[in-house]
């Protein structure tokens, strides 16, 4: 078997013309090709097998035809859906998709879009590990940069964001109308400016309602399933509340294994809504009423900046809505 790397050497000879030639059919250009011929050196191209080397395409054009997207941790479903959109929407205009999973680490984060700007990728779209992102380093290399989640004011850039307290606020209201009074919160790490959102959401239902906010029904860890299930238990200790909120779709996949083992039915004996939920909280046992996020509408803005970008930095707010299921009580009552 022949290893050798086909080149344009080997197409021209195929096709009967320069390599010169070869090249304008291309590169489109900077010579027209008369069609025959073009189609002489398609052909031989498909025969012999020849790939270009994006490299010194990349080079040649001022063009690498590909964006970064930075996340915290893939095994999230909402990242993941995030990131299929993306692909989708950056292939839909000719560029691929660089996948960076920082694995919930803020060292690998930095290294991921070292990693990407080193490569030179066109734009980034980034979500930091926990809200507070790398900007200088990516401005200092003049790359255009869409973040996906909200971060401190002042830093100058172009966002795209839900109103999370509002979501929160909705969702815990969404209880509340249901005559729920002791309503219980899963939160993330208190550091990371979407939890404050979503907790400051909650509080403000409950209050605005003159519900009483028990201290022992706000928990803080981690967005995994793991804490969602620890979080069921510890809480369970003190007397578990009538409803619980948790900030996120693991956390509430973790909720439903813990209240199972307690023998406590959801909504029967305590409801259950989460945010931030994909098409999983549709075939979960049972169905997670949630706060969904508009992934394809998300995607389709963030490649829409990059691909008209300017210096001029802007906030897009999108909208979100509430996907009732089971959980809340909607339809099993």
């Amino acid at each position: 078997m022949n290893d050798r790397k086909v080149t344009r050497v080997d197409v021209a000879r195929e096709a009967g013309t320069s390599v010169a030639v070869v090249s304008y059919v291309i590169n489109n250009g900077p010579r027209p090709v008369a069609e025959a011929t073009k189609q002489k050196v398609l052909a031989a191209i498909q025969k012999t097998g020849y790939r270009p080397n994006g490299i010194a395409k990349a080079l040649a054009s001022g063009s690498t035809q590909t964006y970064g997207l930075v996340i915290p941790d893939i095994s999230n479903p909402f990242l993941a859906s995030i990131a299929h959109a993306l692909q989708r929407e950056a292939f839909k205009h000719g560029h691929v998709l660089l996948l960076g999973d920082a694995g919930d680490s803020r060292l690998r984060e930095k290294e991921l879009i070292n990693n990407l700007l080193l490569r030179q990728v066109e734009g980034l779209i980034y979500t930091s590990v926990d809200r507070h992102p790398y900007i200088e380093l990516i401005q200092s290399s003049g790359t255009p940069c869409v973040m996906l989640d909200r971060v401190e004011s002042g830093e100058g850039l172009s966002t795209i964001q839900v109103n999370e307290k509002l979501a929160a606020y909705k969702i815990t209201h969404h209880l509340i109308q249901h005559g729920y009074k002791n309503i219980g919160i899963i939160c993330g790490p208190k550091e990371m400016l979407n939890t404050q959102d979503r907790l400051a959401g909650w509080l403000n239902a409950l209050e605005g309602s003159s519900l009483t906010v028990n201290p022992k029904w706000i928990l803080n860890g981690e967005y995994t399933r793991d804490w969602g299930y620890q979080a069921i238990h510890k809480m369970s200790k003190d007397g578990l509340p009538d409803a619980i909120f948790a900030t996120n779709e693991l956390q509430a996949f973790g909720c439903l294994k813990a209240l199972a083992e307690l023998n406590l039915r959801v909504p029967e004996d305590i409801a259950l809504v989460c945010f931030n939920g994909t098409v999983q909280s549709e075939y979960t046992v049972p169905s997670l009423t949630t706060v969904r996020q508009p992934v394809d509408k998300i995607a389709e803005k963030a490649i829409q900046i990059l691909q008209n970008w300017s210096q001029k930095k802007a906030l897009y707010e999108v909208e979100f809505e509430l996907q009732i299921g089971h959980s809340c009580g909607c339809k099993a009552r």
